[in-house]
Parts: C-alpha cells; sequence; structure tokens
C-alpha cells in the first residue's frame, strides 16, 4: 500500500533519466548539498538544476553515495562552478581517486566516463552528516558496489538508498562480475534498508516511493533470481544488457559493427563471456569461430527483442 509522506524540509529530488543517476539537492539556512551529480555528458544539465533551485547561493558539499561513473560524473563541472565546494566520498575510494586509478574506479572495465575530480575528505560509516536542515546517518550497503553508502534521516524517516534498493529491484552487483562473492552482502544491504523502516526512499534511479515493504519483497525476488543455479547466468546476461543498453543510452544511434568492437574490447564483457557462452552451449549460435563476436551479437539480438533497442539497417538505435 502506498502511503503520502513530506520528505524533509529543503529537500528536491532531481529525477534523472537512467543514464544519470538522481540528484538530492538539500538546502538549509547555512549549508547547501547535493548527493551524487550523474553521468559526465548530463553534467551541464545538473549544474542547471542545481541553479534552478539555489539563485544565487553557491554549492557548499558534495556527496557521493559510490562512484559509478553516472553518480559522479557531474562532480568535475561543479567543482569548476564553486570553488570553494567541498567533497566528500566514501573512504574506500579515496586511493583511486587520488591517483586517478580508472581499473579500480571501474570507468574503463564498463567502457564509460567520468572527467578527473578531486575530494576534500571522506564519508565516516556509524557516523551523521549535516545536510540542508537534518542530520542524516551515513551506512555502508556494500553489494552493489563494496563501497557504497546509504543516507537516512531518522525524524522523517527518510532513505537516499542509492543502489542498494530501488522500487523494482537494484544494481547490478558489479564485485561478482570479477569473481567476488557480493550477493550476500546485497542481502544484508537489503535488510539494512528494512531495518531502518523508512517512511519514504529516494533511491538511486527510478521514482520516489513510499511502499516500502513491497519494493524489499521485490528486491528479495529479484536477488533469488540473479544467483539462482550453479552457473550464475541470470546475472551475467543482465548485466551484459544493462552495460550495452548504459552504452546506447550515451551514443542512442550507433553502427551494429561499433556496437559489437565496444563490446568485444570491454573488460567486463570479457569477464562475462565464460557464462554466457555455457548458457549458449548447445543453442543455434555458433560459437567455433570468432565466440566473442558471435556472443556480443547475440546479445544485441537480446536486448532488440527484449524492446529496449532496435535495428534500423546497418545501425543499432536506442529505444
Amino acid at each position: 500500500m502506498s502511503h503520502r509522506y513530506a520528505l524533509p524540509s529543503g529537500t528536491h529530488v532531481f529525477e534523472r533519466g537512467w543514464l544519470s543517476s538522481n540528484n538530492v539537492l538539500l538546502v538549509g539556512s547555512d549549508c547547501t548539498a547535493l548527493v551524487d551529480s550523474g553521468y559526465s555528458s548530463h553534467a551541464p544539465q545538473t549544474l542547471a538544476l542545481v541553479r534552478s533551485k539555489l539563485a544565487d547561493r553557491p554549492l557548499d558539499l558534495l556527496i557521493n553515495t559510490h562512484l559509478h561513473s553516472d553518480h559522479c560524473g557531474g562532480n568535475a563541472l561543479l567543482q569548476a562552478e564553486y570553488s570553494g565546494l567541498t567533497t566528500l566520498i566514501p573512504s574506500g575510494n579515496a586511493d583511486a581517486v587520488a591517483t586517478w586509478d580508472q581499473d579500480a574506479l571501474t570507468y574503463k572495465a564498463t567502457g564509460q566516463h567520468c572527467q578527473r575530480f578531486a575530494f576534500t575528505g571522506t564519508l565516516a560509516v556509524a557516523s551523521t552528516i549535516l545536510l540542508g536542515e537534518h542530520e542524516w546517518q551515513i551506512h555502508a550497503a556494500p553489494g552493489h558496489d563494496p563501497d557504497s553508502v546509504v543516507l537516512f534521516e531518522p525524524l522523517t524517516r527518510t532513505l537516499i538508498s542509492a543502489d542498494a534498493l530501488w522500487e523494482n529491484g537494484f544494481g547490478v552487483v558489479f564485485p561478482e562480475l570479477e569473481g567476488i562473492d557480493a550477493f550476500d552482502a546485497v542481502a544484508a544491504s537489503i535488510d539494512l534498508c528494512e531495518r531502518m523502516e523508512p517512511n519514504i526512499v529516494i533511491p538511486g534511479h527510478g521514482p520516489v516511493f513510499t511502499d516500502v515493504a513491497a519494493a524489499i519483497r521485490r528486491a528479495r525476488s529479484r536477488l533469488d533470481y540473479l544467483r539462482d543455479g550453479d552457473t550464475p547466468i541470470n546475472h551475467s546476461l543482465y548485466a551484459a544488457k544493462v552495460l550495452l543498453k548504459f552504452f546506447l543510452l550515451e551514443r542512442q544511434r550507433v553502427t551494429q559493427a561499433d556496437a559489437i568492437d565496444w563490446l568485444t574490447n570491454m573488460p567486463y564483457f570479457k569477464l562475462l563471456q565464460q557464462n554466457l557462452a555455457l548458457h549458449l552451449a548447445g543453442t543455434a549460435v555458433e560459437l567455433d569461430q570468432s565466440p566473442d563476436k558471435a556472443i556480443a551479437r547475440w546479445l544485441l539480438d537480446t536486448l532488440c527483442a527484449s524492446g529496449a533497442a532496435k535495428i534500423e539497417g546497418d545501425h543499432i538505435v536506442n529505444t
């Protein structure tokens, strides 16, 4: 059952398209703060949204729940615009950001882009932070990303859940793509969200929602599906489709040859190939010659069959 709850005073949610994460602007009498900044190609829009609410006030504080490219791609532009901006990131990412290690930050692995940015300090898990007019609790929520955090405001019981909990599921479990067990961490983060008993959830993607119990049930059902069986094909296929869809969201229209070339050169796709090949064994898909291109071709066809893309001549087009 859905209920109506008010967000904390001074809270503005910018619901973005799936190429960018949602942004949460929190405006107080003494401090203005933004949680997550979207993808790099949408950075000018992020800045315009912030300006539309702050008018002549500066943005004082920028927080990233985690450092996937769709959550921090606007950092560099915001830092250039607001010279006094304080930027706080999860502590586990500090060394990678300081040295701009794009392998550790997964930007190379996903074939995505993020302009280099700096940070002022790190977020202290199990502490509180003033955002706008309210104190927010900082909680570790690994799984989707090992260093991710969620933020909880206990007076209104508002949860900024990032990609740990959406209205319909949660984000790709990226450590699993690297052979690191992380499904149990996803389950623990879902349990954490349930224990906080939020009245209202601001997810990393999708609309704000209040039927939290139903979302928790869906997330657990989704987790059971993704980790079902001895070979994690469900999660591998889900991840591969998400990464390809993100590429199409960014490019909108590319030749099929360029899409296949991008896939076969993306490090995460190379990690997924074994599971995808096992899934295709015994099917009509011929893998004897150029199996990587055959799997990529099959993935393009699968995405189009789902309605998430379409073929127009020699191009594949986002829908």
